[in-house]
């Protein structure tokens, strides 16, 4: 079974640049609240640790 983590949004991309708006779109998150169960790989961890103000880490599974 593969390491997951579970992200959540916590902040809004108004007023963002349009690469953090790209980045959480492609977290596969664009609503606040919404929470993503993804891979933890260091691309995915990467791409977190470039919008971490935009979002949190809820849980880390496996």
């Amino acid at each position: 079974m593969a390491k997951t983590i579970v992200v959540k949004q916590i902040g809004s991309p108004i007023r963002r640049p349009a690469i953090q708006r790209a980045t959480l779109k492609g977290l596969g998150l664009n609503k606040m609240h919404r929470t993503r169960e993804l891979e933890d790989t260091p691309a995915i961890r990467g791409m977190v640790a470039k919008i971490s103000h935009l979002v949190e880490i809820i849980e880390e599974r496996g």
